[in-house]
């Protein structure tokens, strides 16, 4: 990197991640990392169109950060992949986030579920589903009461620990949790480290023995230095702060209006005055449901009762 560029993209901005990922050796080290094998036993990778279409009008619109298709070697590969996979192969939706987003997991299940079911066409055979991996790197802590920044989950039985089926499965990467905290060095570690990198010497770092992190700290430093692509990622990251700030500004504005009815006519006026304001302001029932749990005293039950009862539809 010349010593004129100076500036650097930050991986985590899903602008930059995606376009990180459209590199095929830099997708194909993160994916092996992730699934703990070596990258020569992944044979393919394949980004996928990002958008889950609906099947029918009411149904919630899936839009995916990136939608990768892999396939591996036989043997300890396809074991990872999926045993019952055909010929080891599976599809990968890569998400990255920066907000918190306290139903995170809910909104991780729909995406998996959503995928899963669009690996079937209609007339084939259960045998032909393909295993769903959904990956969140998350720039927000999701299990504050636990030490580890990567958890990874499946389909179990409660008491025996049998696996239901290995079809099904989700990665977690916390990347908070990097911050004063010391893991054993792994791939994994090095990848998170590079995504939640800021300056040269942490990228770098990262970097250091591992070949493809290098080729995704020169293929950052080559769309950092691109004028057109740096433009895109600017006014991605403008949007993004543009979009908290209000969200954050009109959210306390209805939390403001619904505590003054509250005060007036109980916590139930309070609660529905929250949700018109904030559906006036066009914020998405996921959001205002998150919100509500942050803001008022109640169980999750109860939010999504209230939602239900005052959510007008247009």
């Amino acid at each position: 990197m010349s010593k004129e560029q100076t500036f650097l993209m930050k991986p985590k901005v899903d602008f930059c991640f995606k376009e990180l990922m459209e590199d095929v050796e830099v997708r194909k080290g993160f994916i092996s990392a992730l699934l703990n094998v070596k990258p020569e036993e992944i044979t393919r990778t394949e980004l996928l169109p990002t958008y889950l279409r609906k099947e029918h009008e009411e149904d919630k619109l899936g839009i995916l950060d990136v939608r990768v298709f892999v396939c591996g070697q036989s043997g300890r590969e396809e074991a990872v992949l999926g045993e019952r996979s055909h010929k080891g192969e599976s599809q990968m939706d890569l998400e990255i986030q920066l907000a918190p987003f306290p139903l995170w997991p809910e909104r991780s299940m729909f995406y998996l579920a959503k995928m899963y079911a669009k690996t079937i066409q209609k007339g084939q055979s259960y045998d032909v589903l393909s295993k769903c991996i959904h990956v969140g790197i998350l720039d927000f802590l999701l299990f504050e009461e636990d030490e580890e920044f990567y958890s990874r989950f499946h389909l179990w039985e409660d008491t025996r620990h049998r696996m239901y089926s290995d079809k099904l499965e989700i990665h977690i990467l916390e990347l908070p949790k990097l911050a004063g905290r010391e893991y054993p060095q792994t791939e994994l570690l090095k990848w998170a480290s590079f995504f939640r990198a800021e300056k040269k010497e942490e990228f770098e770092m990262a970097a250091e023995g591992s070949s493809y992190i290098g080729r995704a700290y020169e293929r950052l430093t080559e769309l950092s230095a691109d004028d057109k692509k740096r433009l895109e990622y600017e006014a991605r990251e403008k949007a993004w702060r543009d979009q908290t700030y209000l969200m954050n500004y009109n959210l306390n504005k209805g939390l403001a209006e619904g505590r003054k009815e509250g005060r007036k006519e109980g916590m139930e006026e309070g609660i529905k005055a929250f949700v018109e304001i904030c559906q006036e302001n066009n914020f998405s029932r996921e959001i205002i449901l998150e919100k509500m749990l942050e803001k008022f005293t109640i169980s999750k039950e109860a939010a999504k009762e209230y939602l239900e009862r005052y959510w007008k539809m247009k």
